[in-house]
């Protein structure tokens, strides 16, 4: 369907056009969401950033997303957690490592620089794919906070 990341961004520009003349904000989720949000910041004229969430998943299978921390922002999905017969307190040390891996990253891509503010602004969350969808709703989550 897509050659690479870039080639889905153009494709996602070319969906998007008609939100240029609104002036979206494209906020990005790293890594991959980046160089797809590259090519609808270009094609639309506007400003990106990236806005940083961390998947919060079982010790044993860490990339299946049980939850997801975001700035101010934990979420659990309690369903996945019913399913694969755990609580909140198995997940204390995955929380714990995945909000300090969510500060460092934070000083890394923000720099000390404040996010900017999107109040009536339309926002175009990015990212490259969406499989339990809590790392999506943990940054929907943050952003409207």
């Amino acid at each position: 369907m897509f050659q690479n990341r870039y080639d889905a961004g153009r494709q996602l520009a070319e969906k998007l056009a008609s939100y240029q003349t609104e002036k979206p904000l494209i906020l990005a989720l790293p890594r991959g969401g980046v160089p797809i949000g590259f090519e609808v910041a270009q094609a639309l004229q506007a400003p990106l950033d990236v806005f940083v969430v961390r998947k919060v998943g079982p010790p044993w299978n860490p990339e299946f997303g049980v939850g997801a921390v975001a700035p101010g922002v934990q979420i659990l999905d309690e369903s996945s957690l019913r399913m694969l017969g755990i609580n909140e307190s198995d997940l204390k040390g995955v929380i714990e490592r995945e909000q300090q891996e969510l500060k460092r990253r934070l000083q890394l891509y923000r720099q000390g620089e404040d996010f900017p503010n999107i109040a009536g602004k339309t926002v175009i969350l990015i990212d490259d794919g969406v499989a339990t969808g809590v790392t999506t709703r943990a940054a929907i989550q943050a952003i409207k906070k």
